[in-house]
């Protein structure tokens, strides 16, 4: 059987050019979501946030899998982040940040195959932050995007061409930066980290 991997299915979501930032529509997709808040460097939240989703990721797929259902690559982590104020929104407060953090899910991934794999999650592993992990259908309609390759810390200059284009095009920002992360921090070396910058605009 196949293996189905979405970046290569969604090019246009999951492959932006590093070079130009682009407008593409975002269709609702379904995903596994924990909210929380601080420095995802140094927050105890933001680990239970990753044990819970790619939990509850793998559990779904090779449940589904076992059933004789479709396989599938864990799509990428993906990050909204926020403050209270989106005005004084800065790299350099992330003890501020509020966070969203998830894992795209495929259509044939139910409210009831959640719930079911919730419950084997629980009993064999039990991540912390399970209560508070939910699906949810995100619609993020159009959106510009670019992506960024280096460390983390080096967004600043390329947030900055991505917002510097979408005033240019006439649009507006809203609604909340989002990161999706297509390296594996622990593998890659830092400037070699491929991240994708989206922002929502109107």
């Amino acid at each position: 059987m196949t293996k189905i991997d979405f970046k290569k299915e969604l090019k246009e979501l999951y492959q932006p050019s590093a070079k130009q930032p682009s407008i593409v529509p975002v269709p609702a997709m379904n995903f596994l979501m924990v909210d929380g808040a601080g420095d995802p460097n140094t927050s105890q939240q933001y680990q239970d946030a990753m044990q819970a989703l790619y939990g509850m990721a793998f559990t779904l797929k090779f449940t589904i899998k076992g059933a004789d259902g479709p396989d599938w690559v864990i799509p990428p982590l993906e990050g909204l982040w926020w403050m209270q104020d989106m005005a004084e929104f800065s790299l350099d407060a992330k003890h501020d940040w509020l966070w969203t953090s998830m894992i795209m899910q495929p259509e044939t991934v139910t409210e009831q195959l959640v719930e079911a794999a919730r419950a084997q999650l629980k009993e064999k592993k039990d991540p912390a932050a399970l209560p508070k992990l939910r699906f949810e259908n995100f619609d993020e309609g159009r959106c510009a995007q670019i992506m960024h390759i280096g460390p983390y810390d080096a967004e600043g200059p390329t947030i900055a061409e991505l917002h510097e284009f979408i005033a240019q095009k006439g649009h507006r920002l809203r609604g909340k930066h989002h990161e999706i992360y297509l390296s594996d921090p622990r593998r890659a070396a830092p400037e070699k980290l491929k991240t994708i910058l989206r922002q929502p605009v109107a």
